[in-house]
């Protein structure tokens, strides 16, 4: 179960109780805090910037996990840097040098990702595949939380996890969308080995016992 990792979603906390909420999944072998930041032009929602990452540095050795649905992320490399972000995953489509960009990321001290939207093509990956520490599929259009799991993401998941062997890339392949305990089976037999959960995790009534449940249900035999 050591490569399978947890990956909590800040959007759907209660920010109000931050420092009790992260302990709790923390409590339950959560690998990494994932924080999404959204700015109303890529994805339209508004959520949270660096000030929080910094916040979050501040009660949790963690890595953090962060995720810019944001236009020109490359604006926002440095500052997440140095709040104390881990992992820096951008969208292809809002910049035109995404080589480059994975390149700054690393230069900064971050994990580079690159996320793909139900409709951008694998070959975004196929493109910086040697760039790149984690490739993440969505498994919703992102923009809200508490959305359904795509059911044909589960083939992109397929041909991402091919994709990564046939180049022997060491990358994470991470999913985001809709991931509970229904789906998160599917999506780790279908090759994925990161675990976005948000409303699945903070909705819940112990989300400390939830983390582990899920964890679990990548190994449960359908």
């Amino acid at each position: 179960m050591s490569n399978v990792y947890i990956a909590p979603s800040i959007l759907s906390a209660d920010l109000a109780r931050l420092a009790e909420e992260v302990a709790a999944v923390e409590s339950g072998g959560a690998n990494w805090i994932h924080v999404d930041v959204m700015d109303g032009h890529f994805v339209p929602n508004l959520t949270v910037g660096a000030g929080l990452v910094a916040a979050l540095r501040r009660i949790t050795e963690l890595p953090i996990d962060v995720h810019l649905m944001v236009e020109r992320p490359e604006w926002y490399i440095a500052p997440f840097a140095d709040a104390g972000a881990s992992v820096f995953t951008l969208h292809p489509e809002t910049t035109a040098h995404v080589q480059r960009h994975l390149d700054q990321v690393k230069a900064c001290g971050m994990l580079a990702g690159l996320a793909l939207n139900p409709g951008t093509p694998l070959d975004y990956a196929l493109e910086v595949i040697a760039d790149l520490d984690l490739v993440l599929i969505m498994t919703v259009n992102p923009g809200f939380p508490a959305q359904k799991y795509i059911p044909s993401a589960t083939n992109k998941i397929l041909r991402a996890r091919q994709l990564l062997d046939d180049h022997l890339s060491q990358a994470r392949l991470e999913v985001d969308g809709g991931i509970s305990r229904s789906t998160i089976g599917e999506a780790h037999r279908a090759g994925a080995d990161t675990f976005v959960a948000g409303s699945a995790i903070f909705g819940s009534d112990n989300p400390t016992a939830e983390v582990q449940e899920l964890r679990r249900r990548c190994f449960q035999v359908v």
